[in-house]
């Protein structure tokens, strides 16, 4: 099926999810190593049984990995490479050009603070991203996108989409959230150190109050953190804020590893 999908003119949304979860066998997300020699051959053959030749980005792409054993692609990737309709997924990335924007839009979607996108959430962000961009869509075009979004970002198959589940479809170099996966803590040890860098004891941290406590995180983990990336970790989470207050619910999507 793959194959004769990568044969197409054009690619729907529906048919690129099928093609990346063909090739990404053992599911964590990423195209690599065998796998992705076996996504060049087969997409080289596909091309030539169609009588299509290679795009630009294709030749490209098959330049730099087809040598490559250690090569590694993701969704986002794998986007720019296929002619997927409307490239979708690129779409909604560009309508989301910072981290802090993602933020402060994953913030206004989660309408129940649950600490996930759910399935109509996920739906009323999309669309309006549609209209924002003033991009012509229908009923059943929309909820293919919600659907197919849902099925490519739901690492974990649980229906919903959590912060860093999400933050897939910024690019790496915007997404700190990349970073701050190896940093989180156990519920009993992000709630010791809320408590402790919550200096007034009021219930929230405020810009300065997080602002100690991204010094000290990045002091501690500079292998990781980068203290020169201060501002950008600050802006991205003060966005997830209520008005400039940072509860310890929102603080957790970013810090503690398990559901508060």
């Amino acid at each position: 099926m793959a194959n004769a999908y990568l044969q197409g003119v054009e690619i729907s949304a529906s048919q690129f999810l099928d093609i990346f979860h063909h090739y990404d066998h053992d599911g964590n997300g990423y195209i690599e190593g065998k796998e992705l020699q076996n996504f060049i051959r087969e997409l080289q053959q596909a091309r030539k049984q169609a009588g299509l030749e290679l795009t630009d980005k294709m030749k490209a792409f098959v330049e730099k990995y087809e040598q490559n054993a250690d090569g590694k692609i993701g969704i986002i990737e794998l986007v720019q490479i296929l002619p997927t309709e409307e490239n979708f997924l690129l779409f909604f990335r560009q309508q989301l050009k910072s981290c802090a924007e993602f933020m402060e839009a994953w913030r206004n979607y989660d309408a129940d603070h649950s600490g996930y996108i759910e399935a109509d959430e996920l739906r009323n962000f999309l669309k309006d991203l549609l209209q924002r961009a003033k991009k012509p869509y229908d009923e059943k075009k929309l909820e293919e996108y919600t659907l197919t979004t849902l099925k490519i970002f739901d690492s974990n198959k649980d229906g919903k989409l959590c912060l860093s589940e999400m933050a897939r479809l910024l690019p790496d170099q915007e997404n700190f959230l990349l970073k701050f996966q190896g940093v989180k803590m156990a519920r009993k040890e992000f709630n010791k150190i809320f408590e402790l860098y919550d200096q007034d004891r009021n219930g929230y941290m405020d810009e300065n109050e997080l602002d100690a406590l991204l010094k000290d995180l990045c002091e501690k983990n500079n292998k990781v953190l980068e203290v020169s990336k201060i501002p950008t970790y600050k802006s991205a989470i003060m966005a997830l804020s209520d008005g400039g207050k940072l509860y310890r619910t929102e603080l957790a999507l970013v810090l503690c590893a398990e559901e508060m």
